[in-house]
């Protein structure tokens, strides 16, 4: 395991777990960096035809760790690894699954976005409070999830934070299905696992017709431009400083 990332590879598989669960899985940039890392090295490994992302604990992710990303923003610089990783999902050649369980906040949504096959515990909740931290949306979300589920909906998750089901993330085309917890992990391994034994070529050759990858890698850098532009504000000094009150 590295930084609270456990990589494996077998059978064609490659699984990436988030593995920091007294911290509710909260991704620190060397965290980024573990992922970025095996994403970019998946991209011309012959020996990787999927790649199926989870968590450990009781939630998928609590999205960027607050504490770090408050001292970023007290010391005026930028976190090294999360846009590599953003970069990474948005140029990713191999089809990837994710298995979310409980709650996944922030990035631990719009990661999904780049993502081909999700699937949630039906206890998942999704949130995206990027205006109750005072930033902006990220991982080309902006563009993504309006194209996703209409603009409204993604507006009302944007700005207004407020948790979206499983059962609701299915029935507006977030996620593929809703299982029991009890069956999350064998169900989206076998999902990987199906996709893995399938014609490698035709499998990426789909996945980058369906997607603009320079549209997304436009986008991503028009966000971290504002989103970085935001954590140095007085309003995102202050979202941080009450989040850190409510959570003492």
């Amino acid at each position: 395991m590295t930084d609270h990332i456990r990589i494996s590879k077998s059978d064609g598989l490659l699984t990436m777990v988030i593995d920091r669960p007294a911290k509710k899985n909260a991704l620190t940039d060397a965290m980024y960096k573990a992922l970025a890392d095996s994403l970019e090295a998946a991209h011309d490994d012959p020996e990787v035809r999927a790649i199926l992302l989870r968590g450990e604990g009781d939630m998928f992710t609590a999205g960027n760790d607050v504490g770090e990303f408050a001292a970023i923003a007290m010391s005026g610089q930028q976190p090294q690894h999360v846009t590599r990783f953003l970069r990474a999902l948005a140029t990713a050649t191999k089809p990837i699954v994710a298995a979310v369980h409980g709650r996944a906040v922030g990035v631990g949504v719009t990661m999904l976005l780049h993502c081909d096959h999700v699937v949630l515990s039906d206890d998942a909740q999704l949130t995206t409070p990027f205006v109750n931290l005072a930033l902006v949306p990220e991982a080309a979300s902006s563009l993504l999830l309006p194209a996703r589920i209409g603009h409204v909906r993604a507006f009302a998750m944007f700005a207004l934070g407020e948790p979206v089901s499983a059962q609701d993330a299915v029935a507006w085309g977030i996620a593929n299905k809703a299982v029991p917890a009890g069956e999350l992990v064998a169900t989206a391994e076998g999902f990987a696992r199906r996709l893995a034994a399938q014609p490698t070529g035709a499998l990426t050759a789909t996945k980058a017709l369906m997607r603009d990858s320079a549209a997304l890698l436009a986008r991503i850098d028009t966000e971290n431009q504002r989103f970085f532009e935001r954590l140095k504000s007085s309003e995102a000094r202050e979202a941080f400083m009450a989040f850190a009150r409510r959570t003492r």
